[in-house]
C-alpha cells in the first residue's frame, strides 16, 4: 500500500424490514462509523444499522 491509498475498513450497514442489507458508507475508524449509526438511529426509523469491519462481516458483529 502506498501513502496515496486511503484505508476505510469500517462499514455502516443498513438492514430493511425485508432483511435486505445495504452498505451505507465506509469509514477510517470505528468511532467515525459509529457516529453515523448513532445519527441514523436517532431518526427513529424502522431500519437497523450497525458497524462491521471489512473481512469480519456477518450477524455476529451486530450489537
Amino acid at each position: 500500500m502506498n501513502e496515496d491509498t486511503v484505508t476505510l475498513p469500517w462499514l455502516v450497514i443498513r438492514q430493511d424490514d425485508n432483511g435486505n442489507r445495504y452498505r451505507v458508507g465506509r469509514y477510517a475508524t470505528r468511532a467515525e462509523a459509529q457516529k453515523i449509526v448513532d445519527t441514523l438511529d436517532a431518526r427513529r426509523h424502522k431500519q437497523l444499522y450497525w458497524v462491521e469491519r471489512i473481512g469480519q462481516g456477518g450477524a455476529g458483529n451486530r450489537p
